[in-house]
């Protein structure tokens, strides 16, 4: 069995809400992720799906240490993140990357794709400067573009291409985890297909683990091992991406998986989606119990009382008090 390389252990973050101007005092808190614990192996692509605003990008820049951890741990191969100092983050940089969702955003406008991937190359000292122009042609190659273009700036590319740039600077120090936040929902869908396809490769060409974040439960199926489904900043189920996409068991990933579309006719028009009652609740103040009851259709008295902890069950893990009977 692959090992571990990086786990999650009852990770929280908290933002805390503040009143007043000259005297402020905190009111609440914002819980964007409330005690997630994974485990992500060797190799392995891990889909982490849900709705939006339930967590999944804060999630990502928890691990990645852009945003304070609250409570728990992160370990890259038993290396805790969470109490590391700036100097030993920048080490670790080079073993945990990340691909932002909108391309144009992270990169800077006024650095050519050269200057863009030759910066973390000369940081860590990867190569010399004499060596970093062959070593960025060979980056760009990998991601399948030209390095002719290499002196352009990001907005003389279309979005798939700015994609591919960002791809290439993640991969740019060879790391062992990258995490993809929703890398192809701002594109079209031939290019969404190209990204994924391309990921796809990566992650099996350099033996990448790979944390990708969607929405669109159709991509992660297609490029996952494992799937997990978050829900108000925690883990709701767990398991093989067949498993979860093709038999789900919490009502939440029903309804989820009940919304891809067919490419048969015949088929999407009987199928029948599950539609959830209301919005998902504010994580200023989620329900007591179930968090997911309130819209639940099988909820009962005991789920607005009892907190559910993910569990095993078919072969997977579900955060269900009444998996057995639904």
């Amino acid at each position: 069995m692959p090992e571990t390389i990086l786990e999650l252990q009852n990770l929280k973050t908290h933002f805390p809400i503040y009143k007043g101007v000259l005297l402020r005092r905190e009111i609440g808190k914002v819980k964007a992720v409330d005690g997630v614990s994974l485990k992500i192996k060797q190799g392995e692509v891990l889909g982490l799906v849900g709705e939006s605003g339930c967590g999944k990008s804060t999630l990502a820049r928890t691990v990645m240490q852009l945003v304070h951890t609250t409570e728990g741990t992160v370990e890259l191969e038993g290396r805790n993140l969470t109490t590391s100092s700036p100097s030993e983050m920048l080490e670790i940089r080079r073993d945990l990357q990340m691909i932002f969702q909108d391309p144009y955003a992270s990169l800077n406008p006024r650095s050519t794709v050269f200057a863009t991937l030759a910066e973390p190359l000369l940081v860590h000292k990867v190569c010399t400067k004499k060596e970093v122009h062959a070593r960025v042609g060979e980056l760009m190659e990998t991601v399948g573009l030209a390095p002719r273009f290499m002196q352009k700036y990001p907005h003389e590319f279309s979005g798939g291409q700015r994609q591919r740039i960002a791809i290439a600077r993640a991969l740019a120090l060879r790391p062992k985890v990258v995490l993809a936040d929703e890398p192809v929902s701002a594109l079209d869908v031939s290019i969404q297909a190209q990204i994924l396809n391309l990921l796809a490769e990566l992650v099996k060409k350099m033996g990448l683990s790979l944390i990708f974040i969607a929405h669109d439960l159709s991509v992660v199926k297609h490029i996952s091992d494992r799937v997990a489904v978050m829900y108000l900043g925690k883990i709701v189920e767990l398991g093989t991406a067949e498993q979860v996409i093709e038999n789900p068991v919490h009502p939440y990933t029903k309804a989820l998986v009940s919304a891809i579309p067919t490419a048969n006719p015949d088929e999407e028009r009987d199928r029948q989606r599950i539609v959830l009652p209301g919005d998902p609740p504010s994580p200023i103040n989620p329900p007591s119990g179930c968090s997911f009851h309130p819209r639940c259709p099988h909820a009962t008295d005991q789920c607005s009382i009892t907190v559910p902890v993910l569990e095993t069950f078919a072969e997977r893990e579900v955060s269900c008090i009444r998996k057995a009977e639904i």
